[in-house]
């Protein structure tokens, strides 16, 4: 009998305490009834076999008890030695078998995903922060995979952001979730409830890594709070995005359609969109049961393959208030983009435009950026909001601003060109708009600025 692996089917996959609430939720979506790529999962005990056959136990509390200078040489050592050494034969035996198991279909590639077991908390998802193996093949690169997700956790990206939420690297551990690999023809996030009582899915075609990214702009599809199908709004339509001028006067973006009684399956463009109706409605269906699963609104991650969809993973969502908008921001030029989610916030526009200008961003500025990828998570402590061109509501990096009560609003195309740098800029992360002052008007703040946590209906 197995040790330290355990199939998804098996009802003991569901504990989170001992595989992750990522693996243990997958693992309760398919007891559930819902498609899943199923799989296996190495529970966090191995994680813990391995520290002690390598001796880092002692090495992993220094890392963690020392000061900053003297952890380094410790932290490395830890990292170095999971990602380097070995794995300890007892669970290389099961890994191996599990794998040559799970891959005896000619062809069949691997997703080897972390699966901490303080991720995809309520309050810390850990969005973006560990690693993700897709298209792996042969036993090498699979242990190799292994032993990558085990070290992620001693990342300094990773170490960072437990820092800023209180946890210690030394008091959580990483399991490891393996699954057949989705040839996903479109992927993509889902949200079983938004600020205004709806829901929304957003897709892309392929590989869902480009989104989770913020790489892309994604296709939006707004839903009923039943899980009808309201609009859809073709992610690159976002370059012609006209200027707003009113909260309830934005003109939308070309390519959308609104009538749930045609066939949503060509925008009014030509381009064909990722998802039809019925596909949309399925995943609203999905998510309802993820949601009475859970107990709480999800976030939720799938793909579809030529088979059909399936649901790869649902973490807890914070949901806010819709916000009243000052009168001071009403007849203001904007755009119009894909909602964070949360709140709003205001302050000076620091546009960006490569990593290296990042030291122009001042604490309470608004961060005006291209790409929207987790590797920003550092700098949100010191924002006010921020506002991409790429991006959509269920990128890591919208994941992580909900968890802060961050506003962002992405997919915002031609914002670095069109939002002038230092003017004052009102985010609303719930409607989806960002909304600037003409230059003139900028020596007034309209409003306070407050730490984001602090933004919330201001009328």
């Amino acid at each position: 009998m197995a040790k330290f692996v355990v199939a998804l089917s098996d009802e003991a996959a569901t504990d989170a305490e001992r595989f992750g609430p990522k693996a243990s939720n997958q693992a309760a979506l398919g007891h559930a009834g819902l498609p899943t790529p199923g799989g296996f999962v190495l529970g966090a005990d191995a994680y813990f076999y391995q520290l002690e056959s390598l001796g880092l136990v002692e090495a992993a509390e220094q890392a963690v008890t020392l000061p900053f200078k003297e952890s380094r040489g410790p932290i490395a050592d830890v990292r170095i030695g999971l990602f380097s050494e070995p794995i300890a034969s007892e669970i290389k035996t099961e890994l191996l078998d599990a794998y040559r198991a799970l891959t005896s279909e000619p062809g069949m590639r691997l997703a080897v995903r972390s699966s901490s077991l303080m991720e995809d908390t309520e309050g810390s998802s850990f969005a973006g922060q560990f690693q993700t193996f897709l298209g792996i093949e042969g036993e090498r690169d699979f242990l190799t995979a292994v032993r990558a997700c085990w070290g992620a956790l001693w990342s300094p990206q990773a170490m960072r952001y437990m820092e800023d939420k209180e946890i210690s690297a030394v008091d959580t551990a990483m399991s490891v979730l393996v699954q057949p690999l989705i040839e996903a023809e479109a992927s993509g996030g889902g949200l079983s409830q938004t600020a205004d009582g709806g829901m929304s899915v957003s897709a892309t075609w392929g590989l869902g890594e480009a989104l989770a990214q913020g790489e892309v702009v994604p296709d939006r599809y707004d839903l009923t709070p039943g899980g009808k199908l309201v609009e859809a709004v073709a992610g690159q339509e976002f370059e012609h995005s006209a200027y707003c001028q009113t909260h309830q006067g934005v003109p939308k973006p070309s390519g959308h359609t609104h009538d749930n009684s045609h066939n949503h399956g060509d925008l009014d463009d030509g381009r064909k969109q990722c998802l039809s109706a019925e596909q949309v409605e399925q995943l609203a269906g999905y998510m309802k049961v993820a949601e009475e699963m859970m107990g709480l609104p999800v976030e939720v991650e799938w793909a579809m393959d030529a088979a059909g969809l399936k649901m790869l993973q649902a973490r807890p969502l914070r949901v806010e208030e819709p916000v009243v908008l000052d009168e001071v921001w009403r007849g203001r030029p904007g755009l119009r983009g894909h909602p964070g989610g949360m709140g709003w916030g205001s302050g000076r526009a620091c546009v960006i435009n490569c990593e290296c200008e990042i030291s122009r961003l001042n604490h309470g500025d608004v961060l005006v950026t291209n790409v929207a990828g987790p590797a920003l998570v550092g700098i949100l402590p010191r924002v006010a909001a921020i506002v991409a061109e790429l991006g959509g509501s269920t990128s890591h990096l919208a994941s992580l601003g909900r968890e802060r009560g961050i506003p962002m609003v992405l997919g915002v195309a031609g914002a670095t060109r069109q939002i002038p740098d230092g003017s004052m800029v009102g985010v609303d992360g719930v409607a989806g708009i960002v909304r600037w002052l003409k230059p003139e008007l900028n020596e007034k703040p309209p409003m306070p600025l407050m730490h984001p946590g602090e933004l919330r209906s201001l009328g």
